[in-house]
Parts: C-alpha cells; structure tokens; sequence
C-alpha cells in the first residue's frame, strides 16, 4: 500500500496494444469502392481510412447519393465516360454525343487562344499602326470587291476607313498599298468559282480552315502560295506571322492577310527537322474546320 507502482510485470487489461498504422489507400482501392457504393471519392478515401462508412454517408446525405446513382449508371452504358462528363451530362439535359461535342469545340477553343497567345503580334501591327500614320491610300480587297480608302484605326474586331467608316474585319480578304495591289492585281490566279461565290467565314474561330497561326512560323522567308476565299491564289515570301494576320510580299510592299480569309496554304517543307510536323500541319486546314 502506497509504494512505488510496479514495473516490467505483463500489461494490465487497460493497457495500450501497439498497433501497425495503416497504409494509404491506392486511387485504385478508392475508385473501386467508390464505384461500388456510388460515392464521391473522397468518401471512399476516408472509408479506407478509417472514418465514415459510404453507407452511412448516403443515408445522411439521400439526395445528393440518388445523384450519384444516376452518374454511375450513365457511366455503365457508356465506355470510356468520365465522372465529371456524367455529372455535366446530367446537369446539361444533353445527350451523352451533344455533350461531348460541346467539349470538343470548348477544348478547340481554348487551344486556339492559346496558340495565339504564343505568337508575337507587334510587328504586324506596327504595320498597320503605320498606315495610319501615314495616311497611305490602300487597296481593301473585300468579297466581291474591292474599294480604296484610308485607315483611320483598327479595332479587335473592326477597322474604321475614312469613307467607308467602320468595317468588321471578317469582311477583308486583303490589304495593300493601292499602287502595289494595281501592279500586282492583273498577274494573280482566281478561282472561277470562288470569284463568282466566295466561301463564308465562320463566326467561331476554330470552324475555320486556319486559326492557329502557329504552324506558319517556320516558312517565314520562303515563297508559299496562299488560296483566299473569293479565289484569288498569291504566290509570294512570307515575311511576317501574327495572332491573326499575315504579311507576304517584298519590304515595302507587303500584303496583309487576314488568316479568316485563307483557304488553301502551300509551302516548301521547313528548313529544319524540328519543324517537320508544323509543315505538315500547315499545309492542310485546322481540324475541326
């Protein structure tokens, strides 16, 4: 009575077991469970840990559970279907095909911006910038015609002439000096058809032949031949590449080229072997076009 409590004698019943710690759950364990109790993954992560059970966790929580009930089984009729795409599926009220065709044109979109976003567009316009500096009397190639007039400003999505007023670029073929474009004019190639019927330009970037101007770069100072859409074919050096536009031509007597109004798009392979896929998909349309 009240000595020293005694040591080194076997455990008594309330004494601490050591106990192995358990070994993380592999992303396959959870997404087998998940899958089988059609719960969020993180439900099933923390089962496998130790804390909430799934099945508790869909008695407390019955509405979103029947939710996940109707992914899972979206997900069984369809090979390949993600969670996420079930979810917005079901959110969406479209079809599993108008869905991801959705997806499909959202993730072209992107990758257009962003393919823009990589190439530098000051020197294209600069050029632009001049000619409004300088008040150059241009040539402006439309559709079916042509007019000469002076730029005043450019917009994102618009120039401002000084007799025409403001004209949605999507409407110009082509831009040049009007005593460049009248030497040059009788010499070019047209595509009867095209003349007589010009192709449409699509409102939505990536419906376009061209809209990454990416692949052009490595045929930058070679002669290519460019089919625009009311049929006129120029065969000239390319001489500048930006977001939007080209600039073919000499120094002094460039061409701009807007990349909504290209058809066709021919060049030499590029100079080195690094550059062998953006040829390739230079020479053929954008997909999705």
């Amino acid at each position: 009575m009240g000595g020293p409590p005694r040591t080194g004698g076997p455990p008594g019943r309330f004494g601490a077991r050591p106990s192995t710690p358990r070994p993380p759950p592999t992303p396959e364990q959870i997404l087998a469970l998940a899958t089988r109790e059609h719960v969020p993954a993180r439900i099933a992560k923390g089962e496998l840990e130790g804390k909430m059970k799934a099945r508790i966790w869909r008695k407390l929580h019955a509405e979103e559970a029947k939710r996940f009930d109707q992914v899972y089984e979206l997900m069984g009729q369809t090979a390949g279907l993600s969670l996420g795409d079930a979810f917005g599926i079901l959110q969406s009220g479209l079809t599993v095909a108008e869905f991801m065709a959705r997806k499909e044109r959202s993730q072209r979109k992107a990758a257009i911006k962003q393919a823009r976003g990589q190439v530098d567009n000051a020197l294209v316009a600069d050029f632009l910038g001049a000619f409004i500096e300088q008040k150059t009397e241009l040539s402006v190639v439309l559709a079916e015609r042509s007019l000469l007039d002076t730029l005043l400003a450019e917009e994102a999505i618009a120039f401002t002439f000084e007799r025409t007023g403001r004209l949605e670029k999507l409407q110009v073929v082509l831009i040049a000096r009007r005593g460049d474009w009248e030497r040059l004019m009788p010499n070019l190639d047209r595509d009867a058809k095209l003349t007589q019927k010009p192709a449409q330009v699509a409102r939505q970037p990536d419906k376009r032949p061209y809209s990454d101007p990416r692949p052009f770069l490595p045929h930058i100072g070679q002669t290519v031949k460019m089919v625009l859409r009311n049929g006129i074919t120029v065969e000239a050096p390319l001489l500048r590449v930006g977001r939007f536009d080209v600039l073919l031509g000499e120094p002094g007597h460039e061409l701009f080229i807007p990349l909504h109004a290209l058809l066709r798009f021919d060049a030499p392979p590029a100079p080195d072997d690094d550059s062998d896929s953006d040829a390739d998909s230079a020479a053929e349309p954008d997909s999705g076009a």
